[in-house]
């Protein structure tokens, strides 16, 4: 499934599905690395309804995961989290997010290499923009070289079924065990307050 936003974000149909004040959802989309992660990351905190895996900010219409692990199509792999700001803010899910992936390297995350695996904010709104750009000069300010593209969502692909709770899913597989257990570690105990 593709979820458009277009150029013009305050008529765009994403966010008027989710952005109204009677059902009090938005949307952000991160990409920091392999999307197995990320997912497992986010779906533990409080005020997220849905995470999903997926796939922006390339050219290439209706990528598959094959297309995108190539390299080839200027995709990263991302989530799009889908949130109530009544129980988490954007400001928390950007701190967690520069929190679990390393924001410093270009086209990285540990031994996954490539521009799909890029850190990157695709921002819903101006505000989002203005905040991630925010946070992104005061950990400039505070010694860190980020390196995280800011960049307006255009189209989310869904990435197919088998990527969706993967870490539910795998709990046991070594992928699991070895970098994405780490992470959820950290996150409880740096971010114990906005776990569900």
């Amino acid at each position: 499934m593709r979820w458009f936003l277009g150029n013009d974000m305050n008529q765009s149909p994403l966010n008027r599905e989710y952005m109204t004040q009677e059902n009090k959802k938005e949307i952000a989309v991160f990409g920091g690395g392999c999307f197995w992660c990320i997912e497992a990351v986010f779906n533990q905190l409080k005020g997220a309804i849905s995470v999903m895996p997926g796939y922006a900010g390339g050219t290439t219409k209706d990528p598959t995961y094959q297309d995108v692990s190539n390299g080839t199509t200027g995709h990263a792999e991302v989530v799009r989290i889908e949130y109530d700001p009544e129980s988490t803010s954007y400001a928390d899910l950007l701190t967690v997010f520069f929190a679990t992936h390393d924001p410093t390297t270009v086209n990285r995350q540990g031994a996954d290499v490539g521009t799909q695996y890029r850190s990157v904010i695709f921002y819903t709104t101006p505000e989002q923009e203005r905040d991630a750009e925010k946070m992104i000069e005061t950990l400039n300010e505070s010694g860190s070289r980020v390196v995280t593209a800011v960049e307006p969502l255009d189209v989310f692909y869904e990435a197919e079924e088998y990527h969706r709770d993967y870490f539910v899913k795998n709990t046991s597989a070594p992928y699991c065990q070895v970098v994405i257990n780490p992470k959820l570690d950290k996150l409880k105990a740096r971010f114990h307050e906005l776990l569900k």
